[in-house]
């Protein structure tokens, strides 16, 4: 009888740790009334792996997801997708680190792409949207910067400064229009 409860006890254990394959995917895990639920690792075939907290059967909660080539997002996440603060790193060196919403970077964040030109500012539906500063990296226009309002990636109305330290205005935007100064 020992034994016998020992065996059920072991079973019980390890029942919230349980690695199941479909189509060549692989969850190790906790599991709840038969779906992913608390802490596990998914991984896909192609090479994508989240490895955080589960609710549902869905990425929620904090984890972590590196696609395929190596773009890694960390941060919180909402029934499947990137949802609330986090960071995501792009192959290249670029990053993104702000606020997400339904999977797409919405709310206040910050862009610095790997030539070292940085947007910070706001965004809506994946796009910069609203009030924000683009400052130029290396390159022609290096340390160059515009601020003011964007209209769906667009400058929109907003002054745009030299490089140099006293910021003289080289011109601006009026309703998406470039007007020299």
């Amino acid at each position: 009888m020992k034994h016998l409860l020992i065996i059920l006890i072991s079973i019980l254990l390890l029942s919230s740790f349980v690695t199941s394959c479909t189509q060549g995917t692989k969850y190790v895990g906790e599991y709840k009334d038969g779906k992913r639920h608390g802490q596990g690792t998914f991984t896909h075939p192609d090479g994508g792996k989240y490895v955080g907290e589960w609710k549902d059967d869905k990425p929620n909660g904090q984890g972590t997801f590196t696609d395929y080539n190596g773009k890694k997002y960390v941060g919180e996440w909402k029934d499947g997708k990137p949802n609330g603060q986090g960071t995501t790193t792009f192959l290249d060196g670029s990053k993104y680190v702000g606020e997400y919403k339904d999977g797409r970077m919405n709310g206040q964040g910050t862009y610095t792409w790997s030539d070292g030109s940085k947007y910070v500012g706001e965004y809506k539906d994946g796009r910069m949207n609203g009030q924000g500063t683009f400052t130029h990296g290396k390159g022609k226009y290096e340390g160059q910067k515009y601020v003011g309002e964007y209209k769906d990636e667009k400058r929109w109305n907003g002054i745009y400064y030299d490089k140099n330290e006293n910021g003289n205005i080289i011109g601006k935007f009026v309703n998406g229009k470039w007007i020299g100064q």
